[in-house]
């Protein structure tokens, strides 16, 4: 079986590749220039193409199985992933997988969101064999963060006091790579952590790893936009003021019928968050004794 994944070379794409290279499976993965390619790990094929520009897909497809299909943040996202699913079907891609987003139907109008379910319709109406993943929100997320945690001693991430199912991108990619090996997975899946986590409880186990005090920087999403829009292009932070307003108004919490339908497809307990912060601590303060966490 040869699985393309586009993506790739990305948090949860790059974890997807190794997990398919350790069962032995043969990996291409889409990337939008042959230089990026020289990067890939070894026995990884690259080939070049780019979801903005569907006449470059019809070559890139040709001779694939399945499809792991992930889109990232953009204004054209919906777009990007419609042309995937388009390609896919008309290279006669048998499986695809595509990443879509926890309680996805629950917030379309937080574009991030809203952009995922055109993907999702066309995706069910393909024919293709498919599986969705739905995950919360990444731990890994917070590796963006980590100035704000070590230097000043603060949590930025404004999720509120409702709480968040947050799940590890190794659990992402495991449940990806049974769904592209495996018969049998066809449908939506919920990926959540076992901890529903709030601003104040993230801070406070950071603060319990690092042995000092990181508070948490607050509900205020005024103060948090002003200082976002510096650093990310204006419609991105405008999209994801929408989505931390969201969460603060409802959290994004896992049912018991989400954990129920992630065990068909995770098959091993998911990870905590608190494991997750103490290999990051240690990554972030010992690097040369610690591997990144994430790796294989």
């Amino acid at each position: 079986m040869k699985t393309l994944v586009a993506g790739g070379t990305g948090t949860v794409g790059s974890q997807v590749v190794q997990g398919l290279i350790a069962h032995g499976e043969k990996v291409t993965v889409l990337t939008r220039s042959a230089e990026k390619s020289k990067a890939l790990p070894g026995g990884v094929a690259g080939v070049v193409g780019d979801l903005r520009d569907p006449r470059s897909l019809p070559k890139a497809f040709e001779g694939i199985d399945s499809v792991f299909l992930l889109t990232a943040w953009s204004e054209d996202e919906a777009e990007q992933g419609l042309a995937g699913v388009a390609a896919a079907k008309s290279a006669g891609v048998k499986r695809i997988v595509f990443l879509s987003i926890h309680n996805v139907q629950r917030f379309p109008e937080i574009p991030h969101f809203g952009a995922k379910l055109p993907i999702e319709k066309a995706i069910k109406e393909s024919g293709m064999v498919y599986t969705i993943l739905q995950p919360n929100n990444f731990f890994q997320n917070d590796s963006w963060f980590r100035a704000a945690i070590l230097q000043y001693g603060v949590y930025p991430q404004p999720f509120g006091s409702k709480g968040l199912s947050r799940v590890d991108v190794r659990d992402i990619a495991d449940a990806a790579v049974t769904a592209l090996r495996e018969q049998g997975h066809e449908g939506a899946y919920p990926l959540v952590g076992p901890d529903t986590l709030t601003g104040e409880q993230t801070a406070a186990i950071y603060s319990k790893h690092l042995g000092r005090t990181i508070r948490y920087g607050g509900d205020d999403l005024n103060a948090w936009f002003a200082q976002a829009k510096t650093m990310l292009p204006l419609k991105q932070a405008e999209d994801f003021r929408l989505m931390y307003e969201s969460f603060q108004k409802y959290g994004l919490i896992a049912s018991r019928d989400d954990y129920t339908q992630q065990a068909k497809i995770l098959k091993h307990a998911p990870r905590r968050f608190e494991a997750f912060v103490q290999e990051t601590v240690q990554q972030w303060t010992h690097p040369a004794t610690s591997r990144q966490v994430g790796s294989a």
